[in-house]
């Protein structure tokens, strides 16, 4: 009992280290983040940062790698929406706009790209991770309603990109270029409606007058 409590009392600690060190390295980048200010933001001695995590290499590739799960999450449950295609596919992009609504998954993106000489394994894996997160919930859909004969598509995954690229222009762009915290004009949920009625205006199967 005690033996689980101690491994509980570490993996809290440890996670509130990975917290407050994300919030840092994205505030200030991961050059100016020093261990000795992270250890200082985390509450922590500098010696259990270490014993945490060796090195701020360590540190960084962790947050990479586990953030990027976590933050899907609301991607993965909205995939598992029940309804027709318009409301299936309205409940995805919705979690996908979102996603890339938030200030500190463009701060992921951004910081990951300008580290990514030093990080390439890293980079590697947070973008690849990113696509079978994001891309596989928006494939395994599309696949479905096709299968329910609610949409026509003969390439999938070309489906799948031009309605996440429809999302990905007015979300992750323009954070990336405007800044973190810049959000578009207009609602996500207007957003994802408008994106999701021109994927279905081309891909519906009862579309009228089919674009070839």
């Amino acid at each position: 009992m005690l033996v689980g409590a101690g491994l509980k009392r570490s993996s809290l600690k440890r996670e509130e280290i990975l917290a407050s060190a994300r919030s840092l390295f994205l505030r200030t980048g991961y050059s100016d983040a020093g261990m000795e200010v992270v250890a200082r933001t985390a509450g922590v001695s500098t010696a259990t940062l270490y014993a945490y995590f060796p090195s701020k290499a360590d540190l960084f590739k962790a947050i990479v790698m586990e953030t990027v799960t976590d933050v899907a999450a609301p991607v993965r449950e909205a995939a598992r929406a029940k309804g027709d295609a318009r409301t299936r596919l309205t409940a995805l992009a919705c979690a996908y706009a979102a996603f890339f609504a938030r200030s500190d998954v463009r701060g992921l993106f951004r910081m990951v790209t300008a580290e990514r000489r030093r990080f390439e394994d890293v980079a590697e894996y947070f973008l690849q991770s990113a696509r079978d997160e994001l891309g596989g919930a928006m494939l395994a859909v599309i696949n479905d309603l096709i299968r329910a004969g609610e949409l026509k598509v003969d390439k999938p995954s070309w489906a799948a990109g031009q309605l996440m690229g429809m999302l990905d222009h007015v979300t992750l762009v323009l954070g990336l270029s405007a800044g973190d915290d810049i959000q578009s004009r207009r609602p996500v949920q207007d957003i994802a409606e408008d994106a999701v009625e021109t994927f279905l205006a081309r891909y519906g199967a009862s579309r009228k007058n089919p674009l070839r």
